[in-house]
């Protein structure tokens, strides 16, 4: 089947794409542009001087402790990847097979919990976090050592909320896949005398993976910008790339460098993006030559 190719020559297709592109150049293109038009200026008496120098880009490589942060924040979002898939996994799985009479009704669960606002489900999590809490309760009562009951105000309470909060989107993306997939292709495999375990390994996880890239890129993207679970659960013990770039703008008034930070956060997190994307459509050799 011959595919036709759409040209700026065709009027529809101009009229498709034109609002599009429109809307990525005036919201995306023109506000990085001005960003980084902004890390060449610098400051001075609290008020921005167009100055046109590298004197801020000098100062975010010669210090460490801005790339100690960044590097934190990397970290902790790769964390919050990992754990939100293997608790976002089963639950679709489950959802997808064995839960398919109550189907609509956890579907409107997991609405809800993108419809929740956030600072709300945060702030919950202070109550059981708590040195009295029902988080230390149950862990004193398990008889786990006194120094494990200190979880709020950590990089534990931290990771905690930022899973929580983001693990909605891994479950939706891989429930989308698992729900895709042709059973014939897995009662296929059990006529071919594969166990409930191979099939789930060679044929369901294969086929899922789009839903579970797209989740795992959903998290770690919103992870790069957490701001209120390090603040609030973290209580700013181990700041995050977010606090140190709120605290340029509005704390310092020192726009460049907020400006710079942001740049860096940007550039880090699309390499990163980069070499997942390389990683996922790389093609497994199938060990023959060329014809």
């Amino acid at each position: 089947m011959r595919i036709e190719r759409k040209s700026w020559n065709d009027p529809v297709f101009v009229a498709t794409v034109a609002p599009l592109a429109l809307v990525m150049v005036a919201f995306f293109l023109v506000p990085l542009l001005m960003t980084a038009v902004l890390t060449f200026q610098t400051t001075q008496y609290y008020r921005l001087v167009w100055t046109w120098d590298l004197k801020i880009w000098t100062e975010v490589f010669s210090k460490p402790h801005y790339w100690t942060i960044m590097l934190r924040t990397v970290t902790m979002a790769l964390i919050c990847v990992v754990l939100t898939v293997l608790f976002a996994f089963p639950a679709a799985y489950a959802l997808a097979t064995r839960l398919k009479t109550f189907k609509t009704q956890i579907q409107i669960l997991i609405i809800f919990a993108f419809l929740t606002d956030a600072v709300l489900k945060t702030f919950g999590w202070i109550l059981i976090l708590d040195k009295n809490g029902v988080a230390n309760w149950l862990l004193m009562h398990l008889g786990f050592p006194p120094e494990m009951l200190n979880l709020l105000f950590t990089p534990t309470g931290t990771m905690i909320g930022m899973v929580y909060n983001l693990v909605a989107y891994p479950m939706f993306t891989i429930y989308l896949s698992l729900v895709r997939i042709d059973r014939d292709l897995m009662l296929a495999a059990y006529d071919a005398g594969a166990s409930r375990i191979r099939t789930f390994f060679e044929v369901t996880l294969p086929l899922s993976r789009p839903g579970l890239y797209s989740g795992a890129v959903l998290v770690f993207v919103l992870s790069l910008g957490a701001f209120l679970e390090p603040k609030v659960l973290g209580g700013g013990t181990s700041p995050l790339a977010s606090e140190l770039i709120r605290q340029s703008f509005e704390t310092r008034v020192n726009w460049p460098l907020g400006a710079a930070l942001t740049m860096v956060l940007i550039t880090i997190g699309a390499l990163m993006l980069a070499a997942c994307a390389a990683f996922a459509l790389r093609r497994p050799s199938t060990g023959r030559k060329p014809a």
